[in-house]
């Protein structure tokens, strides 16, 4: 057979390619290949990482309760040691012939009638601890009882034990710390603090907690770290809450 010259001079001068040789290269293209594609598909299928944020970090109050709570120093509560009711005062003050209590009363009761004594005999309290209406009378008195919205002791210990005799009496005699309440959610609160009671009725939690933090900044006590967050936790709901001023 006679080969085609033109062919035959192609062949000549094209470069030779040995097998092996394309066997690698074609190996490392396919390997290369591979390569970025898993790379697209890493990058298409991550999850993007989402910063955590801690549900404190997320709990923001606004209103001048809050920004006077911000204020007040933090600390562990100190030591009942020494604590006693006479350390606050003999009972309650007397002002122009009417004791404190009476005071309280007559100006938390509805329809109250009083006697020359100024002792109040009847009246009605829409009670702000559990949303409901109390008849009062001199003979069910301990329905409606006054509390002490930082309870004494632990007014104590959180401060209280470093102001002087007559301060602390007049602490317990302020009107901007005492309210007229329902009895018995008065002696569930005992000396709790609000990072273990709240009143039931949710509405007025925040007035609750913005009371207690004006008393705390009027007599310079302290609120503890649990305490201080189950404040911040209650003024996250009511942004602006002011503080009351009686």
């Amino acid at each position: 057979m006679v080969r085609n010259s033109s062919l035959n001079n192609i062949v000549q001068y094209m470069p030779v390619t040995h097998t092996s040789d394309m066997t690698r290269r074609t190996k490392r293209a396919i390997t290369a290949a591979v390569s970025l594609l898993i790379l697209l598909i890493t990058m298409l299928t991550a999850t993007p990482e989402i910063p955590q944020i801690s549900e404190k970090d997320s709990i923001i109050a606004t209103g001048n309760a809050a920004v006077v709570l911000e204020s007040l120093e933090v600390k562990g509560r100190a030591p009942k040691t020494g604590y006693e009711r006479e350390e606050f005062g003999n009972g309650w003050a007397m002002k122009q012939g009417c004791d404190t209590r009476n005071i309280i009363l007559y100006r938390d009761l509805l329809n109250t009638t009083a006697d020359e004594e100024c002792r109040v005999l009847t009246g009605t309290l829409n009670d702000p601890y559990t949303n409901t209406v109390i008849a009062f009378t001199r003979v069910n008195g301990d329905a409606v009882q006054i509390d002490h919205v930082i309870a004494l002791s632990d007014a104590w210990q959180k401060g209280a034990q470093l102001l002087t005799k007559q301060r602390r009496a007049e602490l317990a005699n302020d009107p901007l710390e005492l309210l007229a309440v329902d009895g018995p959610s008065n002696q569930q609160k005992g000396d709790s603090d609000a990072a273990s009671w709240l009143p039931s009725n949710k509405a007025f939690r925040c007035q609750y907690v913005a009371r207690q933090i004006a008393v705390k900044q009027k007599y310079q006590l302290w609120v503890t770290p649990a305490e201080k967050d189950a404040m911040t936790m209650v003024l996250s709901t009511c942004p602006g809450q002011p503080l009351p001023v009686e």
